[in-house]
């Protein structure tokens, strides 16, 4: 219908108006280059990419350049956080998005604002026949070039240029940098036109639709201008409110952009939708299409990062579900339409379509548990502050909404705000700082005081870190030391080898000589101080011999080269939205956890541990460089991880240029054939979305088998001699070959664990067997015995106690669980006739009871077992209670059985 109706109207359709856009500068002789990741990969100033020129920044600073002088695209930007954060004004008007596409044009050095400005007025009036009316120009206050060119290069009406300062029509990059004026094009939705003082006024109906940036200065960090060598082009156009000016609509959200999804969600909800500001399905279109591309991008929501703006604008999304009365998941059920109307400019979406459902119905499915929770919280407040006449939410409340329902701050905001109150945020804020504290105590041993080592800025670069060397003993010097640690004494040193723990690897061992005397090595505080026992020196010595713990060391960076071998082995098996989340490399076990929502198969396991030990096969040398920031960010492939702060030189460990490239600062192995085998020994879940392995290598490997001999011994010894003989045997020719084994002899390593894993198997085989025997034997036995105790009730019910008319039967069983007595009181009841039943037994020093009552005094007399086990149950020191005819009960005080028995029938009759 929605394209009927736009070739009945001969509107263009969106894909057709993207496409214009991109062959009209084609014509103009503009390369067409694709679109950037939704994340700068090499740039950690920015959490998303917000503009077009996120791209070519470096071109722009001068540290890089392309083989083109001029390009267009269309851009994926999100704008949802730092100075460019759209996801407050999302849903409350027609234009504002936190995704949007940005259809541009730039020009390195070549053509400049005469072109910009005639290419942009002939593509707008020209090819879309905009009306000329319609359309009003901002330009710098001081950029009279730009004035006279639009003048004379075009035929807008002249009092439609205006003049505006630099918060509206100067650009720059940052405080200091490229920079220059711009040029800004809006559109007058206005019916009966508007006036100069409408522009530039958040005025929803005189929208801004391109932005001309003109870059021709250099702000130095005085802030003063200086003309730069070449002059730039960077234009941008927002593609959403492009499509609702030429389709004449009133929101973007009544484009054929949006109205496919939100047509999918009025299915969904069974809701009507009322159009231009309909805030919940408006901002649920938005936001699914930000996880979409973000996830297809690499992003996972997570509590840090980009991840955690990505959990905001979720939550964000489903709370409003609320608003639409959907309480399980949906949003993932969106995915499909964006894909089906966005797919064939966007390929990525396609490839990723069904990882990126997984990962939004898993984060509605957490978020789900903890909402409605959270939002009956948010409502106990609301209806505080009403009965105490206040107007300011709480901010300990909005924190306990933060801490433990997930609830994002930015979030309770809103739904106060919906109902007319503020936030108390300054009381929020304390109380996060005070939780940040909590967990920053175990770092604050990292930093030094300038105030204790007052001459440590004087000699800083004449400060030597290197874990690097290959030798296990380094002559240092001592430069002063502390004693400000709780248990030990800090010795800063002029030449430091110990590794200090980062990147997953953890802190050197060793031992430091001084003045002959060795103290071992408890802690590296930093990379330049070591900590040892507390020791107060008489005069503080100057010399000392470092000694590394290198057996161990070595073990260490067998580990870290096998994850590094590992996580691209991750990529190739489980596809390349595989990314480190954390890690952790010592010398028994590596650990690493990465997004991924399904548990591995045995066969992708088997599949990433062969992909691991080829490659240790190959004996591919591992070699680090330290390379500039910018040349580094251009090798193909690079692993970096963003949030990690990088300065201008890095460390780049490869591993085959081909195979494994990461930014790291951490010790490796000289060739992956010293890392012996590998061998994933776990996996795990560890949250929605992230997976956990464990793994070991060389010396790992020898204690890995050491430990499943242990479990083999075990394993044996919980079953029955006749079968646990064959395998003690077997065990003892296992330890024979055992006791050669080499970390360095793989395929050795390799036949032991295959030995091992067919043992286990096996002996798992035969417990389970031998348990089910166990089982029907036991079963076997309680049948026996409830047959034997059902023929004694014919021996009670011969010559029965009366009691009000009616049969009244007490009796101690012999029994192993509760089952049993109730199974006996099921016979009691069949043969009762009129009558109330009270058996009981001691089972594991504790009163069991099972009373039971015949249905006519049930019917008759209203009595219920259920209330006689109850009664009886608390003279014990317990309780119980069941049904009407048959209850069972506890009590722990044995000694009581005789007065409990004994109060029957006064129970009885206060039923009466």
């Amino acid at each position: 219908m929605l394209n009927l109706y736009l070739k009945l109207y001969k509107l263009k359709k969106s894909t057709e108006i993207r496409q214009d856009f991109l062959d009209f500068f084609a014509s103009k002789q503009h390369k067409i280059v694709p679109s950037a990741a939704v994340f700068p990969y090499d740039d950690p100033t920015l959490l998303f990419t917000n503009a077009g020129m996120n791209q070519f920044k470096d071109v722009f600073l001068g540290t890089g350049s392309r083989d083109y002088k001029r390009c267009a695209d269309t851009q994926k930007c999100i704008r949802v956080s730092g100075k460019h954060n759209d996801l407050e004004e999302v849903g409350h008007d027609g234009y504002h998005h936190t995704f949007f596409e940005m259809l541009g044009n730039w020009s390195f050095g070549d053509y400049y604002k005469k072109e910009a400005i005639q290419w942009a007025w002939e593509l707008l009036t020209g090819v879309w026949k905009l009306d000329k009316k319609r359309l009003w120009v901002t330009v710098f206050r001081d950029d009279d070039e730009a004035m006279e060119l639009w003048k004379s290069e075009t035929d807008i009406d002249h009092s439609h240029i205006l003049k505006f300062d630099e918060k509206d029509n100067f650009w720059e990059m940052g405080d200091t940098g490229p920079c220059g004026p711009c040029s800004e094009i809006h559109y007058d939705f206005t019916e009966a036109g508007c006036s100069p003082a409408d522009v530039n006024a958040d005025n929803p109906d005189v929208m801004e639709i391109w932005n001309l940036v003109f870059i021709q200065y250099n702000r130095d960090k005085e802030g003063k201008l200086h003309d730069l060598p070449q002059r730039h082009v960077d234009t941008g156009m927002g593609f959403e409110r492009m499509v609702r000016v030429l389709q004449n609509k009133t929101s973007n959200y009544l484009t054929d952009v949006f109205l496919p999804v939100i047509n999918e969600l009025i299915q969904i909800t069974g809701k009507e939708y009322s159009g231009r500001f309909e805030a919940p399905m408006n901002v649920i279109a938005d936001h699914v299409r930000t996880l979409t591309f973000a996830i297809a991008d690499g992003a996972i929501p997570s509590n840090e990062g980009r991840g955690y703006v990505l959990r905001r604008v979720l939550r964000r999304a489903a709370r409003y579900g609320r608003n639409l009365d959907m309480r399980s998941p949906f949003i993932y059920k969106l995915v499909d339409t964006l894909v089906e109307t966005m797919g064939h400019v966007f390929p990525e979406i396609v490839e990723k379509r069904e990882f990126i459902k997984e990962v939004i119905k898993g984060e509605e499915e957490s978020f789900n548990i903890t909402l409605d929770k959270g939002i009956a919280l948010f409502n106990e407040e609301v209806e505080r502050m009403k009965a105490a006449k206040e107007d300011t939410f709480s901010g300990e409340v909005a924190f306990k909404l933060h801490d433990t329902y997930g609830f994002p701050v930015d979030l309770t905001e809103l739904m106060a705000r919906e109902i007319g109150y503020g936030l108390d945020m300054a009381s929020f804020n304390e109380k996060m700082e005070i939780a940040r504290g909590l967990s920053r105590v175990d770092k604050i041993l990292d930093t030094i005081e300038q105030n204790e080592y007052d001459d440590l800025k004087k000699i800083e670069d004449d400060l030597v870190y290197n874990p690097y060397i290959e030798d296990d003993t380094v002559y240092t010097k001592i430069l002063g030391y502390q004693n400000r640690y709780d248990n030990g004494t800090g010795i800063l040193l002029n030449n430091n080898p110990f590794y200090k723990a980062s990147g997953g690897q953890v802190n050197d061992e060793g031992l430091l000589v001084i003045e002959g005397k060795e103290y071992p090595v408890q802690n590296v505080n930093t990379k330049h101080i070591i900590e040892i026992p507390h020791i107060d020196f008489v005069n503080t010595p100057t010399e000392a011999i470092a000694k590394l713990n290198m057996p161990r060391r070595r073990s260490i960076e067998r580990n870290h080269s096998a994850t590094h071998i590992m996580h691209e082995a991750l990529r190739r098996v489980l596809g390349s939205h595989i990314k480190q989340m954390g890690s952790y490399l010592d010398d028994k076990v590596l650990r690493f956890d990465f997004p991924h929502f399904h548990k591995l198969k045995p066969e992708e396991i088997d599949d990433i541990e062969q992909i691991v030990n080829d490659k240790i096969k190959e004996n591919i040398a591992v070699y680090a460089e330290e390379l500039p920031i910018e040349k580094a960010n251009e090798i193909p492939h690079v692993k970096k991880f963003f949030g990690d702060k990088y300065g201008e030189i890095v460390r780049v460990v490869f591993i085959d240029d081909k195979f494994s490239v990461e930014f790291c600062g951490g010790t490796h192995v000289k060739a992956t054939s010293d890392i012996g085998l590998f061998k994933i020994t776990r996996e795990e879940s560890i949250s929605a979305g992230t997976r956990r392995i464990f793994a070991r290598t060389g010396e790992g490997i020898l204690d890995y088998i050491t430990e499943r001999v242990t479990e083999i011994e075990k394993l044996s010894s919980e079953l029955p001699e006749k079968y646990a003989k064959n395998f003690l045997h077997a065990m003892t020719e296992f330890k024979k070959d055992f006791d050669r084994a080499d970390f360095r002899d793989a395929e050795l390593q390799r036949t032991l664990l295959k030995y091992q894993d067919s043992t286990i198997s096996s002996l798992h085989e035969l417990k389970a067997k031998f348990q089910e025997e166990k089982k029907q034997l036991e079963k076997e036995l309680a049948r026996q015995k409830v047959k034997q105790a059902s023929g004694g009730i014919d021996e009670l019910l011969k010559n029965p106690a009366m009691h009000g008319g009616f049969r009244l039967v007490t009796a101690k069983f012999d029994v192993d669980t509760m089952d049993e007595l109730k199974e006996i009181g099921d016979k009691l009841r069949e043969k009762i006739g009129s009558g109330v039943g009270l058996l009981y037994s001691v089972i594991e020093g504790k009163v069991a009871l099972c009373a039971v009552v015949s249905d006519d005094l049930v019917k008759e007399k209203k009595l219920s077992a259920g209330k006689i086990a109850g009664d009886i149950a608390k003279i014990l020191g317990g309780g119980g209670g069941g049904k009407p005819h048959l209850a069972t009960a506890g009590g722990k005080d044995v000694t009581k059985i005789n007065e409990a028995v004994a109060a029957l029938p006064g129970v009885i009759d206060k039923y009466l």
